[in-house]
């Protein structure tokens, strides 16, 4: 069995019109027109979703809410989410990425941005599934904790390690300071966010030439961009 798209949205015309346009494209969908039927869903463990659209503006529950319970729940922990919404503000955007979501998209949309949006986050879903990161400079083999710079094996700690593997699944996205957080100290991490920064330099440090592969991107988090010959570092 696929495991299906799932459409939390509450205006049925909206949801009809995803349904359509993503099961063009092949994909399965599930169509939920509550956050509560959302819920259900989301959770529903003999036909898990494979990525979440999910609408801010909900009746009774509220999407923001519900992203909240997603990312609190072991099963749908790591689920993507793409959020849909009217609010098209910086700070909404980034108040979406804080929530854990892992892409923003505003209402109205073009039906072309929206499905390049979801292959793309398919594309990384399926990329997760890797056991190694490799590009001109740089090689991270997940299953066996190691990470090699030029031939050279680095040694991390085991934060470190888990801190670099969430950026280099995830290259060329930009998260959160609180994403990262989340992700590599757990939910329940309620110290300052300076200790994020603080390791991000030390794994600058110890990668040494692979040590540029992490870009701040200021006032939001990092992005890992990877190392290549034709971009010395």
């Amino acid at each position: 069995m696929t495991r299906p798209v799932l459409i939390i949205e509450d205006d049925p015309d909206i949801a009809e019109s995803l349904k359509f346009n993503l099961e063009r494209e092949g994909l399965s969908t599930v169509t939920a027109l509550t956050a509560e039927q959302g819920l259900i869903e989301g959770l529903n463990q003999s036909n898990p979703p494979v990525l979440i659209m999910l609408d801010l503006m909900l009746p009774g529950m509220s999407g923001t809410e519900l992203c909240r319970r997603f990312r609190r729940e072991p099963q749908t922990r790591r689920t993507p989410i793409i959020i849909l919404t009217a609010k098209s503000s910086e700070s909404d955007r980034v108040a979406g990425l804080d929530l854990g979501a892992d892409d923003y998209i505003t209402k109205p949309f073009s039906v072309r941005e929206l499905l390049a949006r979801v292959r793309a986050v398919l594309r990384r879903v399926s990329e997760d599934a890797t056991k190694t990161y490799e590009d001109d400079l740089l090689m991270i083999d997940f299953a066996d904790i190691r990470v090699v710079c030029k031939g050279t094996r680095i040694k991390l700690t085991n934060k470190e390690f888990t801190l670099l593997s969430v950026l280099s699944k995830s290259a060329d996205r930009v998260l959160t300071r609180q994403q990262l957080l989340d992700s590599v100290w757990g939910h329940q991490y309620y110290g300052d966010a300076r200790t994020l920064d603080v390791h991000i330099r030390r794994l600058r440090q110890k990668l040494g030439d692979c040590g540029n592969c992490i870009e701040t991107v200021v006032g939001v988090g990092y992005r890992f961009t990877g190392c290549s010959t034709n971009n010395p570092q």
